[in-house]
């Protein structure tokens, strides 16, 4: 598998992303985000956590207009495989790749925690490690991870299957308890928990592991 992690400036997770896929066996090449293209022949496109150009206007606001963004948004609506987490996953919202928002959390103050999650979709490339049902526990680290989405959408997400993890004790006050979502081709995923820091014995737990374990499976050729 080839990845390919973007880095804008207050980037802070975009080394740790790069580790944690290059650890599972993917080909990583990092990416600037004034560049303009992506590199040839890669699989999977990761925008990290942090605090993309300092959370001005809003988280991800300014990274979602970046000239990489509009690389990753051709990549992604050409088929390719995109993972946002945290800051990350407020960029992919900004981007329109995904649906609804990140508001400030519910009680207004920054979170960062191992907190417990459920799986609730197996079928994409991102979950294929887990078992729907699964419960795991990745660590959160944010200010602004409330998730909120009108009532059609929410519709839509659940009809669709498309809620890929709900927290099992709610941080932030996200709607439904969702965690994390993907696209209707489930080749997009945008998260807020960290699975890049519970990657290795050393973070005091291993379950993000299983997350890219289950894409280099999933990239492997038949």
């Amino acid at each position: 598998m080839k990845a390919a992690v973007i880095t804008f400036p207050g980037s802070n997770c975009d080394r740790d992303l790069a580790v944690a896929f290059e650890q599972a066996g993917a080909s990583v090449t990092r990416v600037w985000h004034k560049d303009t293209s992506l590199p040839d022949g890669i699989d999977i496109v990761g925008v990290p956590g942090g605090f993309s150009f300092g959370d001005y206007l809003r988280c991800g606001a300014i990274a979602a207009r970046s000239p990489i963004a509009q690389a990753v948004s051709r990549f992604a609506e050409q088929g390719g495989h995109v993972l946002g987490i945290c800051n990350g996953f407020q960029v992919l919202l900004e981007m329109g790749l995904l649906p609804g928002a990140l508001l400030r959390n519910a009680h207004l103050k920054y979170v960062c925690k191992p907190v417990g999650l459920r799986v609730e979709a197996a079928d994409t490339p991102f979950t294929t490690g887990y078992g729907v049902g699964s419960e795991i526990v990745l660590p959160i680290a944010h200010h602004d991870g409330n998730y909120t989405a009108d009532a059609e959408t929410l519709a839509e997400l659940t009809g669709e299957g498309r809620v890929a993890f709900r927290y099992t004790a709610n941080p932030n006050g996200s709607v439904d308890d969702i965690a994390g979502i993907v696209s209707a081709n489930r080749r997009v995923l945008g998260m807020m928990p960290h699975p890049e820091r519970a990657f290795a014995p050393i973070h005091g737990g291993t379950d993000g592991r299983r997350m890219f374990d289950g894409l280099i499976g999933a990239f492997a050729p038949a």
